[in-house]
Formats: structure tokens, C-alpha cells, sequence
């Protein structure tokens, strides 16, 4: 599948969690407009989940909005990530995003990276 064939059906989504995670998040950044979800190749697996906060808006970026909070994604990651449900969890004294991807074939035993066929 090319990136330029590709139409998204489904795009990244969000429990109630993680919108109040970011929406609080972004009251203390005035600047950005939303989250980024990209992927790395790392760990075990082959790539690695990351997020960043997005002041520039970029031609190759899919929005998706969940409950008033902006989801972007490059169009190169889509494919990877689309159907992505991105949670916010507390374990103890660790709070995190946790990333539920239908396109994992394979995840490493921590969870950290993951593959995709």
C-alpha cells in the first residue's frame, strides 16, 4: 500500500481519559493546537509510539478531532496507526498513554514497540 493510495476510514481516537489528559495539558500550552502521534523505528519490535504538541500545522498532517481535541498524523504514519484508540492509564504511581492498535501484528513483552506486517 503506497502512502498515496492510502484513504484513512477509521483515524485515531481517543478514550474519555486521554481527551482530559490533553485538554489539560493544552490549557498550559497556549500555543499548541492539538497532539501529534508518530511513529519511530525502535525498540524490540521495530517502531515505538511517540506524541508531541503541535504549534505548526503541516500540508502532509490528517486532523482528527475527538471531543473537541485535535489527533495528528502524517500521512506516512497513517497507515501504521490508523484505528489507533489512544488511552491515558494510571499503574501505581505511573500515569502514561496507552496505544491499542488493530495494525500490530506483534508488540514486545513490555510494550514498548511494536510490528507491523
Amino acid at each position: 500500500m503506497t502512502v498515496e493510495s492510502f484513504t484513512p476510514t477509521t483515524g485515531v481516537t481517543m478514550t474519555p481519559s486521554a481527551v482530559r489528559h490533553v485538554r489539560k495539558q493544552l490549557e498550559k500550552k497556549p500555543d499548541a493546537r492539538g497532539i501529534r502521534l508518530f511513529i519511530k523505528k525502535s525498540g524490540c519490535s521495530g517502531f515505538k509510539y511517540e506524541t508531541q504538541w503541535v504549534e505548526e500545522v503541516t500540508p502532509d498532517d490528517e486532523v482528527f478531532t475527538v471531543d473537541g481535541v485535535d489527533i495528528y498524523v502524517s500521512r506516512e504514519h497513517l497507515p501504521m496507526v490508523n484505528g489507533t484508540e489512544i488511552d491515558f492509564v494510571t499503574q501505581g504511581v505511573n500515569s502514561m498513554f496507552e496505544f491499542r492498535n488493530p495494525n500490530a501484528t506483534a508488540e514486545c513483552g513490555c510494550g514498548e514497540s511494536f510490528t507491523v506486517a
